[in-house]
């Protein structure tokens, strides 16, 4: 029998499986990649006893390579929090997954595990900018203002370090991060005594730096569009720069655009935090577009479709 978990690279997909496995000990075959990797069901290989644990990853995205695990016998158990499409009914499937905008996958694993590993569910809700959630989620736990703020730190961290266009532009494979973060059951420890930690801080405020020194290139009453270069420190700051406009003006709608070296755009979407609706709408007008209704994200924009995501990023966020 193989265990087999994949994972998407951010926060929330990393958290996810530590809370899992802090819970059910094992070893297990590791399959993830950056944050927009997102179709890693297509690299398994898995059949009759193998046992399959998918975090954070759409189900819609992936569902040719599910219903091939099942029909070879696979075991597969499945949380997320994306627009799933249809879901199947299989014997061998186990799904849990909400779309509600407040939720996120590690919240789901912390319902599932009845809370045991709560501290790591708060931890991914504020890397996935679900700071309201994040904050109810840990009211059980009684912390001080200054651990929350360590949590909320090191989930934007974990969540900056899966952004990229490949794993040459992360400071860490999330496969290896993940590993470093397995033999942590307290976020403060690692907090204090991770290398990787300090690494990845250190890089997020040097490239954060960079981000808020551009200014927007389209900005309306009811959103912002923002344009970045070609560069490494862009595709790694794109998604979180994301999360602080949302927080810094939740009334207005945010896009990021990062210029790919080959041409055409990477795209984060950010609905206003007042509302939290229409992302997921806005980017699956386009062809590699989709997420939730929070927040969403196009893979390739082609240069000649910039016009079309304006208008259409413009209709929706009036």
């Amino acid at each position: 029998m193989s265990l087999i978990d994949v994972f998407n690279g951010d926060a929330d997909g990393i958290c996810a499986l530590h809370q899992l496995r802090l819970d059910e000990p094992a070893d297990s075959a590791l399959i993830t990649g950056p944050k927009r990797d997102i179709s890693l069901l297509k690299r398994v290989n898995a059949g009759a006893g193998d046992h399959v644990t998918v975090l954070d990853i759409a189900l819609s995205k992936n569902r040719d390579a599910l219903d091939r695990l099942l029909e070879a016998g696979a075991q597969v158990r499945y949380f997320d929090h994306h627009q799933p499409g249809d879901i199947p009914a299989h014997p061998l499937f186990e799904a849990h997954i909400d779309t509600d905008a407040n939720v996120c996958t590690s919240l789901l694993v912390n319902q599932y595990l009845q809370g045991r590993q709560r501290i790591w569910a708060v931890t991914a809700a504020f890397g996935d900018n679900l700071a309201d959630a994040a904050r109810q989620a840990a009211s059980p736990l009684d912390l001080s203002a200054d651990q929350l703020a360590q949590l909320q730190s090191l989930g934007e961290c974990l969540n900056y370090n899966g952004y990229g266009e490949s794993l040459d532009d992360l400071f860490f494979d999330p496969a290896e991060l993940y590993r470093q973060l397995r033999p942590f059951s307290d976020p403060f420890a690692f907090v204090a005594e991770s290398p990787a930690y300090r690494t990845l801080k250190t890089g997020y405020q040097e490239d954060m730096a960079r981000a808020v020194a551009v200014s927007a290139t389209d900005a309306r009453a009811s959103g912002r569009i923002f344009t970045l270069p070609a560069e490494k420190w862009a595709r790694r700051i794109s998604g979180v720069f994301g999360n602080q406009l949302a927080v810094e003006s939740p009334a207005q709608a945010h896009a990021v655009l990062t210029a790919k070296p080959d041409g055409g755009y990477v795209v984060s979407v950010r609905a206003p935090l007042a509302s939290k609706s229409g992302a997921d709408e806005l980017c699956s007008r386009f062809d590699t577009g989709g997420g939730r209704k929070g927040a969403a994200g196009i893979n390739h924009l082609p240069e000649s479709e910039l016009g079309r995501f304006i208008a259409s990023f413009f209709e929706i966020y009036k």
